[in-house]
């Protein structure tokens, strides 16, 4: 079983107006420096297996999961934010020094770096590329310049534009966008035009969410105070059909009810979340999931900083989950749905004998289709989503 390295790198030029991560205002690189350095402390104390001095790229090897109960082989790293290309190569090329001392590094592995527009240059991209980085996540979320000021995005679509063109004449051959369906004001007309212009630009992934408002964030209290409109669920849903409709009609396959590529670029880091592999995760607020058990570090960065220099942990948080009923309602997420004589062989329950007056219903609601060897959402069931998933948490 190959395993999966999160790195939660919180800082950020600004905070979106819609943003519930755990994140911080870029204030000095004094205190950058300071959270690289609890980073590498937690990593070099996650790993209890004994593989200090493991050389990436030999893959017959294997290392231990923090707990020590499951051993994995490292196929994926995923740097996530927050900005983690506000981050200089040297603090990159510290923090990726000190996963190939712990870890087993595959050779082919997917290192994945979120990247927002007008925060990378051409040398600092290249230098992200020397030390391995070879897929960029690209936070456009739109292209309309009056949307971007809404969100408080620190950017605009010039500087989007600009950007993947640096990307990809630093060899990024491996890209994905980020865009976001239903946001205020938005019409259909301005996602069509969205989804024209990520399309005509031809990154290999595209990952589009349709807008979620959490409490406790700007955009709530300006939808709260009615200085920005309700978000309208129908329209929002108007906008994912067109959106599942000109992505075919281009080329990309949906896998993931939000995420699509081109044939071969699926995100080997995000499948492992929907598929129960482990991924062990670094960094303030940072969620690990070791087959059995799902913990999480600290949201507080300067706590966590302060933690890992007085306990070498920041985690406060664990639960072992229900692995059955995560298997059916993350594997439902992907396109494939669920192999039914897998989920028998795997937990010794027939899956249709056990919700079979909910499966009948959901079927008969067009949310899901059956067939001997597989449960799937139909089209219709990936905007109920939740409504189908509610049925086996």
């Amino acid at each position: 079983m190959s395993a999966g390295i999160y790195l939660h790198i919180p800082f950020c030029k600004s905070r979106c107006s819609y943003c519930d991560f755990a994140t911080d205002v870029w204030r000095s690189n004094d205190a950058v420096e300071r959270y690289v350095e609890a980073l590498c402390e937690e990593i070099e104390g996650g790993n209890p297996s004994g593989n200090e001095g493991a050389q990436r790229g030999i893959s017959s090897n294997s290392c231990t999961l923090p707990t020590g109960r499951v051993s994995a082989f490292v196929d994926t790293i995923y740097f996530g934010g927050g900005t983690p290309s506000l981050l200089n190569p040297a603090q990159v090329e510290k923090i990726m020094d000190n996963v190939n001392l712990k870890f087993d590094i595959s050779i082919d592995a997917e290192i994945t770096m979120e990247m927002n527009p007008a925060t990378v240059t051409p040398e600092t991209l290249a230098a992200y590329r020397s030390l391995g980085v070879n897929r960029a996540s690209f936070g456009v979320q739109t292209f309309d310049d009056h949307a971007l000021k809404l969100l408080a995005r620190g950017h605009d679509a010039n500087d989007a534009r600009a950007t993947f063109k640096m990307l990809r004449a630093a060899g990024f051959d491996n890209v994905s966008f980020d865009l976001i369906a239903g946001l205020p004001g938005q019409t259909l007309d301005i996602w069509q035009s969205n989804l024209d212009e990520a399309i005509a630009m031809s990154p290999e992934h595209l990952s589009l969410y349709l807008l979620e408002i959490h409490e406790g964030t700007p955009l709530a209290e300006q939808v709260r105070s009615s200085r920005q409109p309700q978000p309208d669920p129908e329209l929002a849903a108007e906008m994912y059909e067109i959106m599942l409709d000109r992505l075919a009609d281009a080329g990309y396959q949906q896998y993931e009810i939000s995420n699509f590529s081109k044939p071969g670029y699926e995100s080997r880091h995000n499948t492992k979340y929907w598929t129960l592999d482990p991924v062990f995760s670094f960094g303030v607020s940072a969620h690990s999931f070791d087959g059995r058990e799902r913990y999480a570090n600290e949201r507080d960065t300067a706590k966590y900083v302060e933690l890992i220099a007085t306990q070498t942990s920041a985690e406060n948080y664990r639960e072992t989950i229900d692995i059955a009923s995560e298997f059916v309602f993350l594997g439902l997420r992907l396109e494939e749905g669920i192999d039914l004589a897998q989920y028998t062989e795997r937990f010794g329950v027939d899956l249709i004998a056990k919700y079979r007056d909910e499966i009948e219903r959901l079927q008969d609601s067009g949310l899901i289709e059956v067939n001997d060897d597989r449960i799937k959402l139909t089209r219709k069931g990936k905007l109920f989503s939740n409504e189908v998933f509610a049925v086996f948490v």
